[in-house]
């Protein structure tokens, strides 16, 4: 019996003891179970256009504004944050500021910058297309990570690029789903650049993708290279649409429309996208939770990140990722400077009679000219259309280097497409065109511009070649354009069938809802990009000006004026504006800007408008001169004249008009020694060295000013004043100012 309850009490003890084992082993497991948090950040750029260094290669300036450098310095940032962070690219990569100079060389800039920064997958944007599949083959090849573009297929019904690719971080697996925009069947129309392949629906092909990539991903997001909204009212087209029809996407990169979007949820999917030309990267940030084997997302959000900090400078650009692109900016600098021509008789744009009125908006010049002589010299259009997208555009007689064209004519893709139509679709297309200027009253001494069109992200302001017109600025919008001819003087008749050569763009614009030409059809017969004509990158007007500059001028150029057209309904020749014009031009009365201060002349100076005692107030002041003789005025036209007197009066004649000083009494008869002058040296002017890659020089201590150009990385500087943080300078015998901030004093 003893023996029996010693074998149990020992067999009692065995089973505690393994009891004890076994909640010992079960500890660490409930350990394991016990909720984990995990961030990943995904990170997006889109349509960088070729801005793989602060440089505008075509004019051959720094252009701080944005890039992949700048942008590399931020991403390295949120990296050392967050570990798990992810790096894409949402199309039109390799195209424009000069990209396409690599496309018959070993490597290109942007392939080779985004393989160093660590990309881990590009969508195809439509202008990858632009120079067809061989080519966009050979470039996309040299880039290390998967390539995606899921509704572009090949005619024997495979993809042509993947619609997917698959990156883990910590477990939680991503599933990125590409999709290029389908309107690159109407952009590459007339070339040979999409022969082989079918373009499909995005959202479709997104909608089988998803179907594809469900319990093999724990979270899925869209790199859409596509707009918020459908593109000219075209259904599936936008990502707006993808997410109300696919919910299972987390959030969605979008790109394309150039715009930035910080955050937008539409139907619980997140929209980002990240403007143009490396100036933002848009972010995805998801946080999920991990308990055992179970994954869940449990928040996410969305951002964008600028290089412009708030203080007005920009982000450093990265000095490594410099050194590498160092060859390929050499290169297209070169190219740039390559001259073409030597221009004689006149410059092509003349100097702004007024301040802040640029010329070339508000008047023929010999610059459209030259364009518009181009254009129909290859076209063999009957009218032809173009737009300056620049102010300051200008080209004085002496060399013209290929960086001129290229600053007188920024839009890097716009090419000549010839159309079939009537003179009634030329006179409406016209009438839009200068519904870029406002309507004048009585009074009126300047012309300006609609601020909603002003405002435009592009120029509305088109100018045509080959016809004769008057611009009546009293009429409404509608009807402005008087006296139309053919150049030599047949009237143009509403029924006439012309050919009418002009940017498909802007074509594109004009046919789409609420547009000038809404509705109407009209057959293209000849484009400059075909692949029977120069090619999608012979075709641009820029290439086309350098081809007609070489070949057909044998590189001399003398403008001939055309005096085809001009502005009517302004007062031009009243002393009452002549005193206008004097006192904008001494900085003293202003042209009138918009309430950002970002767009310029947006209403008319007026010389019959009642002149208010406060106007007198200002404006005197800032002419430095008594206001009181100015109170029994009543316009403004008046109150210039006579203030333009006053501040053209002689010195002697000013003197004379002043009370005679009373004589000073002395306090007392005794005379005092005078005091002995406490005169300070006078400091030698500091010197100071830049520090940032470029540093911007602006007319004023401000950085709402327009810079006037960029001092390089190690200049010598001489200081001349301080003002409010900024060292006033002397810049190309002007006046300036730059960012303290950016200058190390020398000791």
């Amino acid at each position: 019996m003893r023996k029996f309850s010693k074998s149990i009490s020992i067999l009692i003890a065995m089973v505690l003891i393994l009891a004890s084992g076994v909640l010992l082993k079960q500890t660490p497991v409930n350990a394991q179970e016990k909720e984990e948090e995990i961030n990943i950040t995904l990170l997006a750029t889109s349509d960088i256009h070729g801005r793989f260094m602060p440089w505008d290669y075509a004019i051959d300036g720094p252009n701080l504004t944005g890039s992949l450098t700048q942008l590399h310095t931020i991403i390295q940032g949120i990296r050392k944050d967050n570990p798990n962070t992810i790096l894409l690219d949402n199309g039109d990569l390799i195209q424009d500021n000069s990209a396409e100079l690599f496309n018959d060389q070993p490597e290109s800039p942007m392939t080779v910058a985004i393989n160093e920064m660590g990309y881990e997958a590009w969508t195809y944007g439509n202008h990858e297309f632009n120079f067809g599949l061989d080519v966009l083959d050979k470039v996309s090849s040299q880039f290390k990570g998967p390539k995606l573009a899921g509704n572009i297929y090949k005619e024997n019904g495979e993809r042509y690029s993947p619609a997917y690719t698959i990156i883990e971080r910590e477990g939680v697996k991503i599933g990125i789903i590409g999709m290029v925009t389908p309107m690159i069947t109407e952009y590459e129309k007339g070339t040979n650049h999409l022969d082989g392949v079918v373009v499909k629906n995005p959202v479709d092909e997104t909608k089988k993708a998803v179907k594809e990539l469900e319990g093999k991903v724990d979270v899925m997001i869209g790199l859409m290279h596509m707009g918020l909204e459908n593109e000219n009212g075209n259904p599936g087209t936008g990502v707006k649409e993808m997410a109300n029809a696919i919910p299972e996407l987390a959030a969605i990169f979008a790109g394309h429309n150039h715009v930035l979007i910080n955050k937008e949820d539409v139907n619980g999917v997140l929209i980002t996208e990240p403007n143009k030309y490396g100036t933002h990267i848009s972010r995805i940030d998801l946080t999920f939770s991990r308990q055992g084997d179970q994954l869940t997302l449990k928040d996410k959000d969305a951002s964008t990140i600028p290089v412009k900090n708030e203080d007005g400078t920009f982000v450093e650009s990265d000095k490594e990722l410099e050194k590498i692109l160092k060859p390929y900016h050499e290169f297209a600098r070169a190219d740039a400077n390559i001259e073409v021509a030597q221009l004689k008789g006149t410059n092509l744009v003349p100097k702004n009679e007024i301040n802040g009125v640029p010329a070339v908006q508000v008047q023929e010049t010999p610059l459209s000219d030259f364009f518009h002589e181009v254009m129909l010299h290859y076209s063999k259009a009957d009218v032809v259309a173009h737009q300056i997208d620049n102010d300051r555009a200008f080209l004085d007689i002496g060399p013209i280097k290929k960086k001129d064209i290229a600053y007188n004519y920024q839009f890097a893709g716009g090419e000549v497409s010839v159309y079939e139509v009537t003179g009634k679709d030329l006179k409406d297309y016209m009438e839009w065109a200068v519904g870029y200027f406002n309507s004048t009253r009585d009074g009126d001494v300047t012309i300006s511009f609609d601020k909603k069109r002003r405002s435009s992200k592009y120029s509305t302001n088109d100018f045509f070649g080959n016809v004769k017109y008057e611009v009546d600025l009293t009429e409404k919008p509608g009807n402005r354009i008087k006296n139309l001819r053919k150049i030599d003087g047949t009237p143009i008749e509403m029924e006439d069938k012309l050919k009418l050569g002009m940017n498909s763009y802007r074509m594109d614009f004009l046919l789409s809802k609420d547009q000038a030409l809404e509705g109407r059809k009209f057959n293209m017969i000849w484009s400059s990009k075909e692949e029977s004509a120069f090619g999608e990158t012979g075709g641009t007007i820029r290439n086309l000006a350098i081809r007609y500059l070489t070949e057909e001028m044998n590189g001399k150029y003398e403008p001939t004026i055309q005096n085809n057209w001009k502005i009517v309904g302004v007062d031009t020749t009243s002393a009452a504006r002549t005193a206008a014009v004097e006192l904008i031009n001494k900085g003293i009365l202003e042209i009138p800007t918009s309430e950002d201060g970002k767009f310029t002349n947006v209403a008319s100076i007026n010389v019959k408008d009642a002149i208010t005692k406060k106007e007198i107030e200002e404006l005197t002041k800032k002419a430095k001169v008594d206001s009181t003789k100015f109170s029994q005025l009543k316009t403004t036209g008046e109150f210039y004249q006579e203030l333009v007197k006053v501040l053209n009066t002689p010195l002697k004649e000013k003197e004379t008009e002043k009370p005679a000083e009373k004589p000073t009494i002395p306090s007392n008869t005794t005379t005092d020694k005078p005091k002995p002058t406490n005169t300070k040296p006078v400091l030698s002017k500091e010197k100071g060295i830049v520090t940032s890659y470029f540093l911007n020089v602006r007319p004023k201590p401000s950085n709402n000013s327009k810079p006037m150009g960029a001092i390089s990385k190690n200049t010598e500087i001489t200081i001349l004043g301080k003002e409010n943080g900024w060292y006033k300078i002397s810049y190309k015998g002007k006046k300036g100012y730059v960012y303290s901030r950016y200058i190390k004093i020398e000791k």
